[in-house]
């Protein structure tokens, strides 16, 4: 007899994962591969979606047939997709062929129109109708670039010969043969684009950011009818009925689904996502609001505050800097040292996101002296992560008007014990972390499971997986006193360097 189960796609920023999860919460299957980030200016990011396209098909027919769907041992009832939100790509409808690289959430390109935008008079406007700031991170402005940058796209675009979208778009696009051109709720709300409130795309924003509305995708919910995807794509045919940004993914597979819960995720970047319910939040304090997903699915709102750069700077340790060879090193690195010898890092490779929300700022180690060692820059790449978390869950608390009084994590970096610790420590309250951490991918297959009647409840989908670890806070009030004072004082240093320079 087959098992039932979904087939989750996460597709980050440096890889995707692919995970085949059964109705009692067994990973069945598993693969993971990379692909190439093309960098052609300072500030500039970008990928190759055609690449993105194969490396998730073939990452997704592995794990496939580790979870022995090709022998029908397994039956996929539906597939569920997440993905890197504000990363959008331009393609040919008919031919499904790219015609740009896809431009990255990290891209900081806009920072120009931007400006121009703010000085105009749209940031108010922007902010009440997206729950966002006019910054390069969002795909609007993105859309903007490109099409003053390539007048050819601008006129595809208007006589209705080019499509765009957000990375789950171009999934599900390649997955159905281009039958199906849609998004969900929580990657529309990403783009500048989205009335929060009206859950449609806005029409004076599109006219704003010169973004013909029929080049769009159609919204959908996030749990539910996507189209099916082919056997020439991930050799079985198979409904696709789930679709998240990763974040809101993430937050699902927690098991957030009600006012008051949130989680973070450590991955390329670090995100905090706080849900909010039915509620629509309004941040004073340099948060989001963004479309969340209620149990089943449906619209919800979050508040949401935005690390651009966490894991990235390990990576950044390992592949530029070589100081590092193994990212699963940097634990066993960091334990080693005694404390962080006075050497902060502030990892703003893309600019500073929440609550700072300067575009222009670039990164900075603070502290060296001759007895630095890549150990220490090791151990500040990842006390970064815990400080970040701490800035953000500050700005929540002061939003909301409560105290967090336990942080939920998952991600790839949370798999590090020392790093969960220190977070533990540095926001002085318990870190949860679930016995799978990929909750990206979990979450896009509970919402799968949801439409494809996997999980007869949200309730049964949450059942089904254990629980993990509880890391508990041991840090001494004044040693966390005098570890923020110094990360809250190399902040100030990167800010300022960036208003020196003209930037900000």
């Amino acid at each position: 007899m087959s098992a039932e189960a979904v087939l989750a796609l996460d597709q980050g920023t440096t890889g995707t994962t692919a995970l085949v999860v059964s109705t009692d919460g067994t990973v069945l299957g598993r693969a993971y591969s990379e692909f190439a980030q093309h960098f052609p200016a300072p500030g500039r990011v970008e990928h190759d979606a055609e690449e993105i396209w194969q490396v998730t098909t073939s990452t997704a027919r592995r794990a496939l047939a580790a979870a022995g769907a090709s022998a029908d041992r397994v039956q996929v009832a539906g597939v569920g997709i997440a993905n890197q939100r504000e990363t959008v790509v331009a393609w040919d409808p008919e031919t499904l062929v790219p015609l740009h690289r896809a431009i990255v959430w990290q891209d900081r390109r806009t920072s120009g129109i931007c400006r121009a935008l703010k000085e105009a008079g749209h940031e108010e406007i922007v902010r009440r109708r997206t729950g966002l700031l006019l910054d390069p991170y969002f795909s609007g402005t993105k859309l903007r670039w490109l099409f003053d940058a390539e007048p050819e796209l601008a006129s595809r675009a208007e006589s209705g010969e080019l499509a765009v979208g957000t990375i789950d778009a171009w999934l599900v696009a390649r997955l159905t043969e281009g039958a199906v051109h849609a998004t969900d709720p929580t990657n529309a709300s990403r783009t500048l684009l989205y009335d929060l409130d009206e859950g449609d795309w806005s029409d004076e924003l599109l006219e704003m950011m010169g973004v013909p509305r029929r080049v769009l995708p159609e919204i959908r919910p996030s749990s539910g009818d996507f189209g099916v995807a082919t056997g020439d794509a991930l050799g079985v045919e198979v409904p696709v009925c789930g679709v998240a940004g990763d974040q809101q993914a993430a937050l699902y597979g927690q098991g957030c689904w009600e006012a008051g819960e949130g989680k973070c995720t450590y991955g390329t970047g670090a995100f905090l996502l706080f849900h909010t319910g039915r509620r629509r939040p309004t941040s004073r304090h340099g948060l989001l609001a963004t479309a969340a997903c209620d149990a089943r699915g449906g619209p919800a709102f979050a508040l949401e505050g935005s690390i651009l750069a966490a894991g990235a700077a390990v990576q950044w340790l390992r592949d530029e800097v070589g100081v590092l060879d193994d990212a699963a090193r940097s634990e066993e690195i960091a334990r080693a040292l005694d404390g962080n010898g006075g050497v902060y890092m502030v990892p703003a490779f893309a600019g500073l996101g929440s609550p700072h929300w300067s575009p222009e700022a670039r990164g900075m180690i603070a502290g060296l002296t001759r007895g630095t060692t890549a150990a220490h820059l090791v151990r500040a790449a990842l006390e970064a992560m815990a400080y970040g978390a701490r800035d953000v869950v500050n700005a929540m608390e002061r939003d909301a008007g409560v105290r967090a009084e336990r942080l939920k994590v998952d991600g790839g970096a949370a798999r590090n014990d020392w790093l969960m610790e220190f977070v533990a420590g540095v926001l002085g309250v318990p870190v949860e972390r679930p016995a799978i951490v990929e909750t990206t991918a979990l979450g896009a297959a509970g919402l799968a499971g949801l439409a494809a009647g996997t999980w007869r409840s949200p309730e049964e989908f949450r059942a089904a997986f254990a629980a993990g670890r509880v890391f508990e806070p041991s840090m001494r009030a004044d040693e966390r006193e005098e570890l923020l004072r110094g990360w809250d004082a190399a902040v100030r240093g990167a800010l300022a360097v960036a208003g020196r320079n003209g930037l900000d």
